[in-house]
């Protein structure tokens, strides 16, 4: 399954960004703390080269504590990497980016100059309202709904430090299913590009085997289901979910499932490990190298033949 969304305004995002960043000091890119991996955007990697970096862990109240502390080393393995976990609940811990990007560009700050920030980040990760919270009032729109923000803007957030918006944009294309499976559980991906039902049958394999207690908590089960559709038609029972002859409507159980995992009424979790994200880069490359030798072969195939 690969996912290609991306709206006008994100490649025209792209295009900004590469032209601007010669003229910033560093960069923030904004995380979902459940999906550290699945949210990062490989084009804005690219992008930022050797720029200094912090990376912001934004929900991390909706996350897995564990995890996120794991991901948090991982990052910070690479050069010029700090990261920050951060939550709407904590919106002293997210003032704490002002002193970080002062102590990533020193230089600045000793010629008493405005540190230049680009905020960056994928759709619906929570970038407007952390730039809000910075500059203590209304300035970014928020919203559920992913791709709120489309023009680039600068914001004075006082102390020195400046930011530059940008529009959340995803990549042209998720090749990673699971990625892009991820992408769509928290809302990332507009309900629209993939169907209800498939997101939440993902997402109930992926928690019977990770957190099958907070199932069988928030749910009131008896025993853990032994896969996931037997989980969505329990589920479904229980909430009432029939149609005619006493079938599941597994578009409303899949809604039902949705929205209690994304407003964190399952509990803190995670939906993947750097060493999900380990295995799952080396599953990718045995694919492009299968593809890369596929395509070889045809072109030698088609030499002999002329």
């Amino acid at each position: 399954m690969n996912i290609q969304w991306y709206p006008g305004h994100m490649h025209k995002a792209g295009k900004e960004i590469k032209d601007i960043l010669p003229r910033v000091d560093l960069v923030i890119e904004v995380l979902d703390a459940r999906i550290p991996f699945s949210s990062h955007n490989p084009l804005l990697a690219d992008l930022r080269g050797a720029k200094p970096c912090i990376k912001v862990l934004s929900k991390s109240d909706l996350a897995d504590p564990v995890i996120t502390l794991q991901w948090q080393q991982y990052l910070e393995r690479e050069q010029n990497v700090k990261t920050l976990a951060i939550s709407t609940q904590e919106p002293e811990r997210t003032k704490q980016l002002v002193g970080l990007c002062q102590s990533l560009a020193p230089e600045r700050g000793a010629a008493d100059k405005v540190v230049q920030v680009l905020i960056m980040g994928i759709p619906n990760v929570g970038k407007s309202t952390l730039i809000n919270i910075l500059a203590g009032r209304i300035i970014a729109k928020t919203g559920n709904e992913p791709a709120i923000t489309k023009n680039q803007q600068r914001i004075d957030i006082g102390n020195g430090v400046a930011l530059l918006d940008t529009p959340g944009m995803l990549w042209p294309n998720v090749e990673n299913k699971n990625s892009g499976f991820r992408l769509a559980v928290t809302g990332a991906i507009k309900d629209t590009a993939i169907s209800h039902d498939q997101i939440a049958y993902f997402a109930a394999e992926y928690l019977l085997e990770a957190y099958p207690a907070a199932l069988q908590t928030r749910f009131q089960l008896e025993t853990v289901p032994k896969d996931a559709e037997a989980f969505m038609c329990i589920l479904g029972s229980k909430r009432g979910c029939l149609r005619a002859a006493g079938k599941i409507d597994t578009d409303k159980v899949a809604k039902i499932l949705l929205t209690e995992l994304r407003s964190g009424a399952l509990g803190r979790i995670s939906l993947e490990t750097p060493a999900h994200m380990q295995r799952e880069l080396a599953e990718l490359e045995l694919i492009h190298a299968e593809k890369a030798a596929k395509k070889l072969a045809r072109k030698q195939k088609w030499r002999a033949t002329v």
